[in-house]
């Protein structure tokens, strides 16, 4: 026994090297686009951007933090002279 199927919808078969109705080359529109984003989407952006460049930065907080836990264990480190530095910084800082 043997079946036929029919077509339904008579198609044209697709013909190879039969062109369609464009010639190559590209029609320039006498408009022009534009594109404008919400301030909502320039900010979401910019924050995109900034955490890029945090994750891709190298961290070298990790060693001087690890240096200056060092620095303050050992107890010659902390002495007058430190302390009075550190204190005319912060003078410095607040404008005293």
């Amino acid at each position: 026994m043997s079946m036929t199927i029919d077509r339904i919808n008579p198609l044209e078969p697709i013909q190879p090297g039969k062109k369609t109705g464009r010639n190559g080359q590209v029609e320039r529109g006498k408009g022009s686009d534009s594109i404008s984003l919400s301030s909502e989407a320039v900010e979401k952006a910019e924050l995109y951007r900034a955490m890029e460049l945090v994750s891709a930065a190298s961290d070298v907080r990790a060693e001087r933090i690890a240096e200056l836990k060092e620095k303050i264990n050992d107890p010659s480190y902390i002495n007058d002279t430190l302390i009075t530095a550190t204190a005319d910084k912060i003078m410095d800082v607040f404008g005293l």
